[in-house]
C-alpha cells in the first residue's frame, strides 16, 4: 500500500471516530436521558456519565496529536477497554445481539486505525 494511501485511511478513520467519541463524550458530560436509561439498565452508578465522558474528551486530544506517542498508545488501549467492557456488560445483562455487536464493531474500527497508525508511524520513521 502507497504511504500516501496509509495517510488517508489513517486520518479519515482517526477523524470518523474522534467525532463519535465527542458525541459520546458530550452525552457523558450533560448526562442525556439515553446514557443514563443504559447505564441504569447496566446497573452502573450515573456518576459516570460525566467522569467518563471528560476522559474521552482527553482520549481524543491524545488520538489527535502527533507529538507523544506513548499517551497516544494509551489512548488506543483505554477507548479498547471501553468498548471490551461495553460489549462484556450488554452480553452479562442478556441483551440482544445487535447491542452487543455494535460495540465490537467500534472495536474493529478502533484497531483498524491503530493498524494504519502504526503503518503510518513507520512510513514516517524512514
Amino acid at each position: 500500500m502507497k504511504p500516501q494511501t496509509i495517510k488517508i485511511f489513517y486520518w479519515a478513520l482517526t477523524l470518523l471516530l474522534s467525532l463519535a467519541f465527542l458525541g459520546d463524550a458530550f452525552g457523558g458530560i450533560t448526562k442525556q436521558q439515553a446514557g443514563v436509561d443504559v447505564l441504569n439498565h447496566l446497573g452502573y452508578p450515573i456518576y459516570l456519565m460525566p467522569f467518563m465522558g471528560y476522559l474521552k474528551v482527553l482520549g481524543v486530544i491524545a488520538l489527535l496529536q502527533t507529538k507523544f506517542n506513548t499517551i497516544k498508545e494509551w489512548a488506543f488501549a483505554g477507548f479498547a477497554f471501553i468498548f471490551v467492557g461495553a460489549a462484556v456488560s450488554r452480553a452479562a445483562m442478556g441483551d440482544s445481539a445487535g447491542m452487543i455487536v455494535m460495540p465490537v464493531v467500534v472495536l474493529g474500527v478502533l484497531f483498524l486505525t491503530y493498524f494504519f497508525w502504526n503503518k503510518y508511524r513507520t512510513i514516517n520513521a524512514k
